[in-house]
């Protein structure tokens, strides 16, 4: 057994930042904050990071021997019918994710082949989303057919992604130092009050794309067993995750404040910030377009695998274990290549409504992406009060959950801490679905963008909760149970 156990912290360190950081988590909280969220990333990871990467830590080893992850967790410590929203919540929560990807890939062509991220602002909204809806459509249908090679290159521009994050750190912070006659586009960076957040409404609002960008640490649990002493390499694993996460937020921030003015961020920031920050390392380093024209090989790359994987994996999850007590038959149904063709229906219609409705009322498609974007960050991180409802159960029946690492040995605080990362989680969601736009500037489009983060959500609830009331018609023997 201990001959199996061969990782080590630094292992598991650089495995779980590859897993959870990118260069997007930069571009996407500077756009919305400025240089103020450096203290926003030193608040994230002390407060809501650490205690994070911990409790998964403790929930996979608890849980060592189960395949499904949240929805085990929460079958386990609770019931069958809070495990099937768990899983449902973990499917439903890619719906915008799937919607945004067709939107990346156009701009990452545009710039590959146009050198610029303007075609989706040079034809309408509706154009740019039916474009959408036809790469979402193909790919789905590709999808549907168990198309692996697409694994193979997501490995690859996984890989190339992560390089090129830590080159955009490096270039950026070192091009004043490095090349004469760099200018920095902040002024008054040397002063402190330039990197502290006003705490006011439109601050909290900010909160959930912070919980967006450092969420994602249950992919690390399946190691937790695997180093060789959990209870002390696995904490110190994650201690050096946070450090490096942190660094790397900083770093990049303070390289966005040399690139772009923290007091006059480009609308345009979210979408285009990547390429626009490489093309101006570009001119500093004077190599032209190599940097961009790289970056956007492996955005490409990446979105078109993530796009493809995020279609399959989550709805395999969903299915793959199902309680008929909970998912209609129908739903269950395999083809003969053991494809769940309902299921595949129930995506394609979700995904197609929300890439066409919100354009009827976005006529902009930087706003719409900003906005989508910005849905995402509101609805993924509900899959991770699960994490925390479950390291909440569990400190509640620890005699009955042994493990070989243990985050708090007291039980009271470790359901402190995961009520704390819980309620915290529920907040920056709820804060998250105030429209980023002057409500002032264009009250019609806030009150559209208003009304679709708030139906959204509740419609994707809805939905989770009639399932399994059409699964209990199927199967009379359940009723009244």
């Amino acid at each position: 057994m201990e001959e199996s156990k061969k990782l080590r912290w630094y292992n598991v360190a650089l495995i779980a930042f590859v897993a959870v950081w990118g260069l997007g988590n930069v571009v996407n909280n500077y756009a919305q904050q400025g240089l103020s969220v450096v203290t926003s990333w030193v608040l994230i990871m002390l407060l809501y990071f650490v205690p994070y990467a911990l409790i998964v830590g403790q929930l996979g080893s608890a849980f060592k021997d189960e395949s499904g992850g949240v929805s085990s967790w929460i079958k386990r410590t609770s019931t069958k019918r809070l495990a099937y929203y768990a899983a449902w919540t973990y499917w439903v929560v890619h719906v915008p994710y799937l919607a945004q990807k067709p939107q990346g890939i156009l701009i990452s062509l545009s710039w590959l082949f146009k050198g610029n991220g303007k075609f989706v602002n040079e034809v309408s909204s509706i154009t740019v989303s039916l474009i959408c809806l036809a790469l979402f459509l193909a790919f789905l249908w590709l999808s549907s057919r168990g198309l692996t090679t697409l694994n193979r290159i997501g490995s690859v521009a996984g890989t190339a992604m992560f390089i090129m994050s830590l080159l955009f750190i490096i270039l950026a912070v070192s091009a004043p130092f490095m090349v004469k006659g760099t200018p920095i586009a902040t002024p008054r960076m040397d002063r402190l009050s330039t990197y502290l957040p006003n705490f006011n409404l439109n601050y909290f609002t900010t909160l959930s794309m912070l919980v967006f960008a450092v969420g994602g640490a249950e992919k690390i649990s399946p190691y937790v067993n695997s180093t060789k002493h959990a209870s002390k390499e696995f904490p110190l694993g994650m201690l050096v995750l946070a450090g490096m996460v942190a660094l790397c937020a900083i770093l990049g921030s303070f390289g966005m404040g040399m690139l772009f003015n923290s007091r006059h961020i480009p609308q345009d920031l979210m979408a285009n910030g990547a390429y626009l920050a490489f093309a101006k390392l570009g001119g500093y380093y004077h190599v032209g377009n190599l940097f961009v024209i790289l970056y956007a090989l492996a955005q490409t790359m990446a979105q078109i695998s993530a796009l493809a994987f995020s279609i399959d994996a989550p709805l395999k999850i969903l299915l793959g274990d199902a309680d008929p007590a909970f998912v209609p038959r129908g739903l269950r149904k395999l083809n003969k290549n053991g494809t769940p063709v309902n299921g595949y229906l129930m995506t394609g219609v979700l995904v197609s409504l929300l890439i066409v409705v919100p354009a009827l009322g976005i006529g902009n498609m930087n706003m719409l992406y900003n906005w989508l974007l910005n849905l995402n960050s509101v609805v993924m991180p509900l899959r991770y009060l699960w994490v925390f409802l479950a390291y909440i159960l569990l400190n509640k029946h620890l005699d009955r959950f042994k493990s070989d690492y243990e985050f708090v040995k007291n039980p009271r605080l470790g359901m402190v801490i995961g009520g704390w990362c819980f309620f915290f989680t529920a907040f920056a969601c709820l804060m998250g679905m105030m429209p980023k736009i002057s409500y002032a500037a264009d009250p019609e489009t806030w009150w559209f963008q208003m009304g679709l983060n708030v139906v959204t959500p509740l419609l994707f609830l809805a939905l989770g909760l009639i399932l399994p009331a059409i699964a209990r018609r199927q199967q009379p023997t359940l009723a009244g149970k």
